[in-house]
């Protein structure tokens, strides 16, 4: 579900390479600078503790998102709900402790697609996407593992899926599986709020996916403190949260 450039970007005040992690100004050693190359940042850097505000995974259990989506071959649309839950429990994805979240897609209430998402924060706040294990289903029986890739493997490398400071016009690079994902972020707008079956929330920026592989495009609305609240497929079609529990503290 949740769901990407290899240049100099500057995101938010965060100036990252997605090639190579800088180590403040420091002369990297040999196994950084191995780590760097492997995954595009350094391992020993990265936490499953993810508490950026705009992609909080540490503090939600679990998310249910509602909403229509047109099918193009058939021209006909479809319910879909995506279910979402985050796991207590850490992964480890090329020796990154990761959190791991649990997606589920459904289509006018038939199972398809089952995922585990990776994340890992650093200590800037950056959140970076380590990639997933997918499982396809037809009849409820597993028959594909479509766009599945995992950050050290067949030249796959972390991405950066959300950066500290958000701002219009920053561009990231999600996804960095050469010919596998490839997703590209831009953030196209700010506002002030937005309202979804599930609430309205507060201080919400607005990012624009574009997959290079497929061409296709869609938008995404996050919001601070809850994350991803709206996925826009078109000007009919979205997927809006509808419900969010979150963990005590």
């Amino acid at each position: 579900m949740l769901l990407r450039i290899r240049t100099l970007v500057t995101v938010g005040g965060f100036m990252a390479s997605v090639l190579l992690a800088c180590c403040g100004g420091a002369e990297p050693s040999k196994a950084e600078s191995k780590t760097a190359t492997e995954l595009g940042v350094d391992r020993a850097k990265l936490s499953h503790q993810v508490e950026n505000p705009w992609a909080p995974f540490s503090r939600i259990q679990r998310a249910v998102y509602e909403g229509e989506e047109l099918d193009a071959e058939a021209g006909e649309t479809m319910e879909i709900r995506v279910e979402v839950s985050v796991r207590e429990a850490p992964g480890v994805v090329a020796g990154v402790s990761a959190t791991v979240v649990d997606v589920s897609d459904f289509e006018d209430g038939e199972l398809v697609e089952k995922t585990e998402d990776y994340y890992a924060q650093d200590a800037d706040g950056v959140v970076y996407y380590l990639g997933e294990r997918v499982d396809d289903f037809e009849d409820g029986k597993v028959v594909g593992h479509g766009g599945q890739w995992l950050a050290g493997e067949n030249k796959a490398r972390a991405g950066i899926f959300m950066p500290v400071a958000p701002k219009v016009g920053d561009v990231f690079e999600q996804e960095r599986a050469p010919g596998v994902a490839e997703d590209r972020s831009t953030v196209i707008a700010a506002h002030d709020q937005v309202t979804v079956p599930a609430g309205t929330f507060q201080k919400c920026i607005e990012v624009e996916d574009v997959d290079p592989i497929t061409g296709s495009k869609q938008r995404k609305i996050y919001c601070h403190g809850v994350g991803l609240v709206r996925e826009i497929f078109d000007a009919e079609h979205s997927l809006d949260l509808i419900e969010i529990e979150t963990r005590s503290r």
